[in-house]
Protein backbone atom coordinates (compact mmCIF):
# COMPACT_ATOMS: atom_id res chain seq x y z
CA UNK A 1 0.00 0.00 0.00
CA UNK A 2 1.56 3.25 -1.19
CA UNK A 3 -0.16 6.55 -0.42
CA UNK A 4 -1.69 8.27 -2.77
CA UNK A 5 -0.35 11.80 -4.44
CA UNK A 6 -3.33 14.05 -6.62
CA UNK A 7 -1.58 14.56 -9.84
CA UNK A 8 -1.71 17.77 -11.38
CA UNK A 9 -5.01 16.57 -13.99
CA UNK A 10 -3.56 17.31 -17.17
CA UNK A 11 -2.62 15.60 -20.11
CA UNK A 12 1.07 15.70 -21.31
CA UNK A 13 2.49 15.68 -24.33
CA UNK A 14 5.60 13.35 -25.08
CA UNK A 15 8.82 14.59 -25.24
CA UNK A 16 8.89 12.99 -28.96
CA UNK A 17 5.86 15.91 -29.63
CA UNK A 18 6.62 17.32 -33.33
CA UNK A 19 8.08 14.13 -34.94
CA UNK A 20 5.57 12.42 -37.29
CA UNK A 21 6.99 8.64 -36.90
CA UNK A 22 5.69 5.87 -38.44
CA UNK A 23 1.90 6.51 -38.05
CA UNK A 24 0.11 9.29 -39.65
CA UNK A 25 -0.67 11.89 -37.10
CA UNK A 26 -4.49 10.85 -37.28
CA UNK A 27 -4.44 7.17 -36.75
CA UNK A 28 -6.75 5.52 -39.77
CA UNK A 29 -9.16 2.99 -37.62
CA UNK A 30 -7.72 -0.08 -39.62
CA UNK A 31 -4.11 1.22 -38.21
CA UNK A 32 -4.82 1.28 -34.44
CA UNK A 33 -4.85 -3.00 -34.20
CA UNK A 34 -1.62 -2.60 -35.54
CA UNK A 35 -0.26 -0.01 -33.08
CA UNK A 36 -1.67 -1.87 -30.69
CA UNK A 37 0.58 -4.69 -31.11
CA UNK A 38 3.62 -2.12 -31.92
CA UNK A 39 2.67 -1.36 -28.49
CA UNK A 40 2.66 -4.39 -26.83
CA UNK A 41 6.03 -5.11 -28.46
CA UNK A 42 7.78 -2.01 -27.08
CA UNK A 43 6.09 -2.45 -23.81
CA UNK A 44 8.07 -5.92 -23.40
CA UNK A 45 11.04 -4.44 -25.00
CA UNK A 46 10.93 -2.22 -21.53
CA UNK A 47 11.08 -5.27 -19.72
CA UNK A 48 6.98 -5.54 -18.84
CA UNK A 49 6.05 -9.31 -18.90
CA UNK A 50 2.72 -8.00 -20.07
CA UNK A 51 0.28 -4.94 -21.23
CA UNK A 52 -3.24 -4.55 -22.06
CA UNK A 53 -5.51 -1.90 -22.88
CA UNK A 54 -9.16 -1.08 -21.22
CA UNK A 55 -11.47 1.15 -21.27
CA UNK A 56 -12.32 3.74 -18.27
CA UNK A 57 -15.72 2.86 -17.11
CA UNK A 58 -15.07 1.76 -13.42
CA UNK A 59 -18.63 2.37 -12.62
CA UNK A 60 -19.16 -1.34 -11.25
CA UNK A 61 -15.63 -0.91 -9.21
CA UNK A 62 -16.99 2.42 -7.82
CA UNK A 63 -19.82 0.51 -6.05
CA UNK A 64 -17.44 -1.81 -3.97
CA UNK A 65 -15.29 0.92 -3.55
CA UNK A 66 -18.00 3.10 -1.50
CA UNK A 67 -19.01 -0.24 -0.18
CA UNK A 68 -15.66 -1.12 0.90
CA UNK A 69 -15.40 2.58 2.74
CA UNK A 70 -18.78 2.67 4.18
CA UNK A 71 -17.63 -0.27 5.81
CA UNK A 72 -14.51 1.69 7.45
CA UNK A 73 -12.31 -1.19 6.12
CA UNK A 74 -9.68 1.11 4.85
CA UNK A 75 -8.86 2.74 8.79
CA UNK A 76 -6.32 5.57 8.82
CA UNK A 77 -6.19 5.11 5.18
CA UNK A 78 -8.35 8.52 4.62
CA UNK A 79 -6.52 9.19 0.95
CA UNK A 80 -9.09 6.30 -0.03
CA UNK A 81 -11.68 8.94 0.58
CA UNK A 82 -10.47 11.48 -1.71
CA UNK A 83 -10.89 12.98 -5.30
CA UNK A 84 -14.19 12.41 -5.05
CA UNK A 85 -15.14 10.85 -8.33
CA UNK A 86 -11.37 11.19 -10.18
CA UNK A 87 -10.96 7.57 -8.41
CA UNK A 88 -13.18 6.03 -10.67
CA UNK A 89 -13.41 8.40 -13.70
CA UNK A 90 -9.58 8.40 -14.69
CA UNK A 91 -11.38 10.95 -17.87
CA UNK A 92 -11.95 13.50 -14.73
CA UNK A 93 -8.14 13.26 -13.42
CA UNK A 94 -6.36 13.49 -16.78
CA UNK A 95 -8.79 15.04 -19.35
CA UNK A 96 -8.92 13.54 -22.58
CA UNK A 97 -8.25 10.16 -21.53
CA UNK A 98 -10.47 7.64 -23.17
CA UNK A 99 -7.79 4.51 -22.36
CA UNK A 100 -5.42 2.49 -19.68
CA UNK A 101 -2.65 0.80 -21.45
CA UNK A 102 -2.30 -1.11 -18.14
CA UNK A 103 1.26 -3.06 -17.63
CA UNK A 104 2.96 -5.92 -14.90
CA UNK A 105 6.06 -6.86 -13.70
CA UNK A 106 7.46 -9.11 -12.19
CA UNK A 107 8.83 -9.53 -9.00
CA UNK A 108 9.49 -12.74 -7.11
CA UNK A 109 12.95 -13.08 -6.02
CA UNK A 110 13.20 -16.68 -4.81
CA UNK A 111 11.09 -19.28 -4.74
CA UNK A 112 8.38 -19.82 -2.39
CA UNK A 113 10.34 -22.35 0.07
CA UNK A 114 12.78 -19.80 0.99
CA UNK A 115 10.17 -17.78 2.16
CA UNK A 116 8.50 -20.59 4.25
CA UNK A 117 11.47 -21.06 5.41
CA UNK A 118 12.30 -17.23 6.60
CA UNK A 119 8.55 -17.16 8.85
CA UNK A 120 9.74 -20.35 10.39
CA UNK A 121 13.12 -18.92 11.33
CA UNK A 122 11.58 -17.41 14.67
CA UNK A 123 15.09 -15.68 15.49
CA UNK A 124 14.70 -13.97 11.58
CA UNK A 125 12.63 -10.87 10.48
CA UNK A 126 10.63 -11.16 7.39
CA UNK A 127 10.07 -8.69 4.97
CA UNK A 128 7.73 -8.98 2.42
CA UNK A 129 9.18 -9.85 -1.06
CA UNK A 130 8.29 -6.65 -3.11
CA UNK A 131 10.40 -4.39 -0.33
CA UNK A 132 13.75 -6.64 -0.17
CA UNK A 133 14.83 -4.86 -3.61
CA UNK A 134 14.39 -1.15 -4.99
CA UNK A 135 11.52 0.63 -4.86
CA UNK A 136 9.22 -0.06 -7.77
CA UNK A 137 7.67 2.78 -7.79
CA UNK A 138 10.82 4.78 -9.93
CA UNK A 139 11.43 1.97 -11.95
CA UNK A 140 8.25 1.09 -13.44
CA UNK A 141 7.35 4.84 -13.61
CA UNK A 142 11.00 5.33 -15.43
CA UNK A 143 9.81 2.73 -17.87
CA UNK A 144 6.33 3.78 -18.53
CA UNK A 145 7.74 7.02 -19.37
CA UNK A 146 10.29 5.52 -22.06
CA UNK A 147 7.19 3.57 -23.13
CA UNK A 148 5.67 6.62 -24.10
CA UNK A 149 8.51 8.40 -25.45
CA UNK A 150 8.61 5.34 -27.85
CA UNK A 151 5.04 5.73 -28.77
CA UNK A 152 5.51 9.05 -30.00
CA UNK A 153 8.43 8.09 -32.17
CA UNK A 154 5.41 6.33 -34.19
CA UNK A 155 2.70 8.70 -33.93
CA UNK A 156 3.66 11.89 -32.79
CA UNK A 157 2.68 13.61 -30.24
CA UNK A 158 -0.50 12.00 -27.83
CA UNK A 159 -1.92 12.54 -24.56
CA UNK A 160 -0.79 10.75 -21.63
CA UNK A 161 0.09 10.02 -17.75
CA UNK A 162 1.71 7.57 -15.94
CA UNK A 163 0.77 6.47 -12.55
CA UNK A 164 2.58 3.57 -10.56
CA UNK A 165 0.63 3.10 -7.80
CA UNK A 166 1.08 7.27 -7.24
CA UNK A 167 -2.62 8.75 -7.60
CA UNK A 168 -6.05 7.90 -7.30
CA UNK A 169 -6.43 5.70 -9.25
CA UNK A 170 -8.10 1.96 -9.47
CA UNK A 171 -5.27 -0.02 -10.49
CA UNK A 172 -6.32 -3.57 -9.74
CA UNK A 173 -10.10 -2.88 -11.62
CA UNK A 174 -8.04 -1.33 -14.86
CA UNK A 175 -5.61 -4.53 -14.80
CA UNK A 176 -8.49 -6.77 -14.94
CA UNK A 177 -10.47 -4.33 -17.69
CA UNK A 178 -7.14 -5.06 -19.27
CA UNK A 179 -7.03 -8.73 -19.41
CA UNK A 180 -3.78 -8.61 -17.26
CA UNK A 181 -5.70 -11.22 -14.70
CA UNK A 182 -8.89 -11.35 -12.18
CA UNK A 183 -9.05 -10.20 -8.83
CA UNK A 184 -8.96 -12.94 -6.66
CA UNK A 185 -10.64 -13.22 -2.99
CA UNK A 186 -7.47 -12.08 -1.42
CA UNK A 187 -7.87 -8.78 -3.38
CA UNK A 188 -4.88 -9.44 -4.83
CA UNK A 189 -4.63 -9.87 -9.22
CA UNK A 190 -4.22 -12.93 -10.19
CA UNK A 191 -2.63 -13.98 -13.85
CA UNK A 192 -3.52 -18.04 -14.37
CA UNK A 193 -0.04 -18.03 -16.22
CA UNK A 194 2.08 -15.68 -13.93
CA UNK A 195 0.49 -15.91 -10.28
CA UNK A 196 0.58 -13.20 -8.15
CA UNK A 197 4.46 -11.73 -7.59
CA UNK A 198 4.10 -8.53 -10.03
CA UNK A 199 4.01 -5.10 -9.86
CA UNK A 200 1.56 -2.62 -11.78
CA UNK A 201 1.34 0.56 -13.60
CA UNK A 202 -0.72 2.84 -16.47
CA UNK A 203 -0.71 4.98 -18.88
CA UNK A 204 -4.14 6.89 -19.37
CA UNK A 205 -4.09 7.73 -22.97
CA UNK A 206 -6.46 9.78 -25.34
CA UNK A 207 -5.60 6.58 -28.10
CA UNK A 208 -8.91 5.04 -29.08
CA UNK A 209 -6.59 1.55 -29.08
CA UNK A 210 -9.22 -1.79 -29.39
CA UNK A 211 -9.79 -3.25 -25.78
CA UNK A 212 -8.88 -6.74 -24.25
CA UNK A 213 -11.30 -9.45 -23.30
CA UNK A 214 -11.73 -9.19 -19.39
CA UNK A 215 -10.20 -12.40 -17.99
CA UNK A 216 -12.82 -14.52 -16.02
CA UNK A 217 -12.16 -15.31 -12.30
CA UNK A 218 -10.49 -18.56 -12.00
CA UNK A 219 -10.85 -19.03 -8.36
CA UNK A 220 -13.51 -21.06 -8.65
CA UNK A 221 -14.29 -22.86 -5.23
CA UNK A 222 -10.69 -22.58 -3.81
CA UNK A 223 -11.04 -19.99 -0.55
CA UNK A 224 -7.18 -20.95 0.79
CA UNK A 225 -6.01 -17.11 1.19
CA UNK A 226 -8.65 -16.57 3.65
CA UNK A 227 -7.91 -19.35 6.56
CA UNK A 228 -4.09 -18.67 5.49
CA UNK A 229 -4.37 -14.77 6.43
CA UNK A 230 -2.83 -14.70 10.28
CA UNK A 231 -4.94 -11.97 11.23
CA UNK A 232 -8.52 -12.94 9.78
CA UNK A 233 -7.76 -9.28 7.42
CA UNK A 234 -10.23 -11.75 4.67
CA UNK A 235 -13.44 -10.97 6.32
CA UNK A 236 -15.14 -12.41 2.83
CA UNK A 237 -14.50 -13.88 -0.05
CA UNK A 238 -12.99 -10.34 -2.02
CA UNK A 239 -13.74 -8.49 0.73
CA UNK A 240 -10.09 -7.12 2.81
CA UNK A 241 -10.38 -4.95 6.41
CA UNK A 242 -7.45 -3.41 5.92
CA UNK A 243 -7.40 -2.49 9.83
CA UNK A 244 -6.45 -6.22 10.47
CA UNK A 245 -4.22 -6.86 7.71
CA UNK A 246 -0.36 -7.22 8.31
CA UNK A 247 0.84 -4.85 5.48
CA UNK A 248 -1.43 -2.30 7.12
CA UNK A 249 -0.27 -2.28 10.61
CA UNK A 250 3.14 -2.61 9.63
CA UNK A 251 3.10 0.48 7.22
CA UNK A 252 0.33 2.12 6.80
CA UNK A 253 -0.40 2.48 10.46
CA UNK A 254 1.43 5.11 12.46
CA UNK A 255 0.34 4.19 15.56
CA UNK A 256 0.52 1.67 17.86
CA UNK A 257 -0.30 -2.14 17.09
CA UNK A 258 -3.80 -3.18 18.34
CA UNK A 259 -2.59 -5.10 21.21
CA UNK A 260 -4.74 -8.24 20.63
CA UNK A 261 -3.33 -8.32 17.06
CA UNK A 262 0.09 -8.35 17.85
CA UNK A 263 0.96 -11.69 18.91
CA UNK A 264 -0.87 -12.80 15.75
CA UNK A 265 1.49 -10.81 13.17
CA UNK A 266 4.80 -13.50 14.11
CA UNK A 267 8.07 -12.17 12.72
CA UNK A 268 6.77 -10.40 9.52
CA UNK A 269 8.05 -7.08 10.32
CA UNK A 270 7.35 -5.10 6.98
CA UNK A 271 3.81 -6.26 4.99
CA UNK A 272 2.72 -9.93 4.58
CA UNK A 273 2.82 -12.66 1.91
CA UNK A 274 0.58 -15.70 2.83
CA UNK A 275 -2.36 -15.37 1.08
CA UNK A 276 -0.06 -15.61 -2.01
CA UNK A 277 2.48 -18.08 -0.61
CA UNK A 278 -0.91 -20.53 0.00
CA UNK A 279 -2.65 -19.35 -3.64
CA UNK A 280 -2.46 -22.47 -6.22
CA UNK A 281 -2.59 -20.49 -9.12
CA UNK A 282 1.31 -19.02 -7.68
CA UNK A 283 2.63 -22.59 -8.76
CA UNK A 284 3.37 -20.89 -12.25
CA UNK A 285 5.01 -17.99 -11.28
CA UNK A 286 8.41 -17.20 -11.92
CA UNK A 287 11.67 -15.83 -10.02
CA UNK A 288 12.18 -12.63 -11.96
CA UNK A 289 15.07 -11.73 -13.87
CA UNK A 290 15.07 -7.99 -12.98
CA UNK A 291 17.99 -7.65 -11.03
CA UNK A 292 17.10 -4.64 -9.25
CA UNK A 293 14.12 -7.01 -7.16
CA UNK A 294 16.85 -8.94 -5.50
CA UNK A 295 17.11 -8.99 -2.18
CA UNK A 296 19.62 -5.77 -0.38
CA UNK A 297 21.72 -5.66 2.72
CA UNK A 298 20.81 -9.44 3.75
CA UNK A 299 16.89 -7.79 3.80
CA UNK A 300 15.68 -11.53 2.91
CA UNK A 301 17.11 -13.42 6.29
CA UNK A 302 17.99 -10.95 8.40
CA UNK A 303 18.33 -11.69 12.02
CA UNK A 304 15.52 -9.58 14.87
CA UNK A 305 18.31 -8.79 17.24
CA UNK A 306 20.89 -7.60 14.45
CA UNK A 307 18.24 -5.66 12.79
CA UNK A 308 16.85 -3.98 15.90
CA UNK A 309 20.00 -2.29 16.39
CA UNK A 310 20.58 -0.91 13.61
CA UNK A 311 21.03 2.86 14.03
CA UNK A 312 18.70 5.25 12.34
CA UNK A 313 21.48 6.40 10.65
CA UNK A 314 22.17 2.27 9.38
CA UNK A 315 18.64 2.37 8.51
CA UNK A 316 18.70 5.21 6.66
CA UNK A 317 21.52 4.55 4.37
CA UNK A 318 20.59 0.57 4.11
CA UNK A 319 16.97 1.32 3.12
CA UNK A 320 17.58 3.71 0.33
CA UNK A 321 16.30 4.12 -3.10
CA UNK A 322 13.69 1.10 -0.92
CA UNK A 323 10.09 1.00 0.02
CA UNK A 324 10.90 0.35 3.47
CA UNK A 325 12.32 3.56 3.91
CA UNK A 326 9.07 5.22 3.93
CA UNK A 327 7.38 4.03 7.01
CA UNK A 328 10.44 5.50 9.10
CA UNK A 329 12.93 4.59 11.35
CA UNK A 330 10.56 4.79 14.66
CA UNK A 331 8.00 2.44 13.35
CA UNK A 332 10.27 -0.06 11.58
CA UNK A 333 11.67 -0.22 15.76
CA UNK A 334 7.62 -0.71 16.21
CA UNK A 335 7.36 -3.67 14.26
CA UNK A 336 10.80 -5.60 15.37
CA UNK A 337 9.92 -5.17 18.87
CA UNK A 338 7.05 -6.98 18.29
CA UNK A 339 8.49 -9.82 16.44
CA UNK A 340 10.58 -9.81 19.10
CA UNK A 341 7.89 -10.37 21.77
CA UNK A 342 6.58 -12.91 19.75
CA UNK A 343 10.03 -14.94 19.63
CA UNK A 344 10.42 -17.68 21.44
CA UNK A 345 12.18 -16.42 24.95
CA UNK A 346 15.63 -16.15 25.13
CA UNK A 347 18.43 -13.68 27.46
CA UNK A 348 19.74 -12.35 24.91
CA UNK A 349 16.27 -10.82 23.25
CA UNK A 350 15.44 -9.82 27.15
CA UNK A 351 18.41 -7.87 27.69
CA UNK A 352 18.25 -6.14 24.33
CA UNK A 353 14.90 -4.91 25.21
CA UNK A 354 15.57 -4.24 28.31
CA UNK A 355 18.39 -1.91 26.75
CA UNK A 356 15.28 0.22 25.07
CA UNK A 357 12.97 0.58 27.90
CA UNK A 358 13.81 4.19 27.82
CA UNK A 359 13.97 4.65 24.24
CA UNK A 360 12.99 8.70 23.16
CA UNK A 361 9.95 7.63 21.32
CA UNK A 362 7.11 6.87 23.25
CA UNK A 363 5.28 4.58 20.91
CA UNK A 364 8.64 2.38 20.63
CA UNK A 365 8.43 2.36 24.33
CA UNK A 366 5.24 1.15 24.25
CA UNK A 367 5.96 -1.69 22.41
CA UNK A 368 9.76 -2.58 24.08
CA UNK A 369 7.84 -3.19 27.25
CA UNK A 370 4.88 -5.01 25.86
CA UNK A 371 7.14 -7.51 24.00
CA UNK A 372 9.39 -7.29 27.03
CA UNK A 373 6.45 -8.39 29.09
CA UNK A 374 5.12 -11.23 26.84
CA UNK A 375 8.93 -12.52 26.70
CA UNK A 376 8.81 -12.85 30.36
CA UNK A 377 5.64 -14.26 30.63
CA UNK A 378 7.24 -17.66 28.27
CA UNK A 379 10.23 -17.44 30.32
CA UNK A 380 8.04 -18.29 33.64
CA UNK A 381 5.61 -20.52 31.59
CA UNK A 382 8.89 -22.01 30.66
CA UNK A 383 10.62 -23.12 34.04
CA UNK A 384 6.83 -24.33 35.69
CA UNK A 385 6.79 -26.88 32.45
Amino acid sequence: MATNKTPPALVHQSAAAGSRGTYAKGIAHSDLARLKRDIRNLALAQGFQQLGVADVDLRTSSERLQHWLASSYHGEMHYMQQHGEMRWRPELLVPGTIRALSVRMDYLPEPHSAMWQQLERHDAGYVSRYALGRDYHKLIRQRLQRLADSVAALIGPFGYRAFVDSGPVLEKPLAEKAGLGWIGKHTNLIHRKAGSWFFLGELLVDLPLPIDRIESSRCGTCSRCIPACPTGAIVAPYQLDARRCISYLTIELKGAVPIELRPLIGNRIYGCDDCQLVCPWNKFARISAEPAFQARHGLDSGNLLALFQWTEAEFLTRTEGSAIRRIGYERWQRNIAVALGNAPATHAIQDVLRSQLLHPNLMVREHVSWALRTQIEKSKLKVKL
